[in-house]
C-alpha cells in the first residue's frame, strides 16, 4: 500500500492567494505551513547575487553545490529563510523574485535539490504545504489535495493591494500582465507544470472572501482528517 502522509497540498497559480490561506488553515488545523514557493524565492536570490541569468541550467545546477537552505518556524508559526546563514525572509518577496522562482523551480536539477527536504518535512510533521506541483510531484501521498485558484483579475487585485501595502507602486495593468505571463511560464515549463492533481478538490476563490476560503477548506480538513483537526 503507498504511504500517505497526513498532509494538505495546495497548489495553484501565482496571486491564488496560497500562502495566505495554507497559513491560517495550518494555524487552525494544528499542522506546520510549509511556503515551498519561499524556497525556491530562496534559490532565485542566491542566483541574482551570483549574477546568473536563471534560465541558464547549467549556471544555476553549477551554483546548487554552494547554497545552503533551509527554513524554521517561530512561535509566531511564521516561516523563515535562511540563505548561507543570513535570514533573506524579507528579501525574497519582491516582484522580481517572484519572477526568478519561476525560472529557477522549471529547471529538473533544482526541484531534485529541494525535494527531499521538503518530503521529509512532510514525513515527520503534519504539515500544509503549498506550491504549483506539492500533489503531483512532491507529495502525491498527501491526504488531501486542493486546487486553488481564482480569475486572472482577481488575483491581480489581491496582489496588488499587497504590494502597494509594502510601498510599492506597481499599477493593476503591470501586476495583471505579470501575473498572466507567471501563469504561461509556470504552466508551460518542462519539469513540472502547474496542473491539478487527478485526485485534487478545486476551490475557485475568485467571489470567497480570505475567511470563507479558510473555514471551506479547513471543513474539508475535518471531512478527511477527523472533527479533530480543524476545528
Amino acid at each position: 500500500m503507498k504511504e500517505q502522509f497526513c498532509a494538505v497540498a495546495i497548489d495553484g497559480p501565482s496571486g491564488a492567494g496560497k500562502s495566505t490561506v495554507a497559513r491560517a488553515v495550518a494555524a487552525r488545523c494544528g499542522f506546520i505551513y510549509v511556503d515551498t514557493g519561499a524556497i525556491y524565492r530562496t534559490v532565485g536570490l542566491a542566483v541574482r547575487r551570483a549574477e546568473k541569468d536563471p534560465h541558464d541550467e547549467a549556471a544555476v545546477a553549477a551554483l546548487l553545490p554552494e547554497l545552503d537552505i533551509r527554513f524554521d518556524h517561530g512561535p509566531d508559526g511564521i516561516q523563515r529563510m535562511f540563505l548561507n546563514g543570513e535570514d533573506v525572509s524579507g528579501l525574497i518577496r519582491s516582484p522580481e523574485m517572484s519572477m526568478y522562482a519561476s525560472a529557477v523551480s522549471a529547471i529538473p536539477a533544482v526541484r531534485a535539490f529541494l525535494l527531499d527536504m521538503q518530503r521529509q518535512t512532510a514525513r515527520t510533521h503534519k504539515v500544509v504545504m503549498d506550491g504549483r506541483d506539492i500533489g503531483t510531484v512532491v507529495l502525491p501521498q498527501a491526504g488531501l489535495k486542493i486546487f486553488l485558484t481564482a480569475s486572472p483579475e482577481a488575483r491581480a487585485r489581491r496582489r496588488l493591494l499587497e504590494l502597494n501595502a509594502k510601498g510599492d507602486p506597481s499599477t493593476f495593468d503591470q501586476v495583471l500582465a505579470d501575473m498572466v505571463q507567471r501563469d504561461e511560464q509556470d504552466s508551460t515549463r518542462a519539469a513540472a507544470p502547474l496542473k491539478a492533481a487527478e485526485d485534487a478538490v478545486l476551490v475557485d476563490t475568485s467571489d470567497m472572501t480570505r475567511d470563507e476560503t479558510v473555514e471551506h477548506i479547513c471543513a474539508l480538513v475535518r471531512d478527511r482528517f477527523g472533527p479533530e483537526a480543524g476545528a
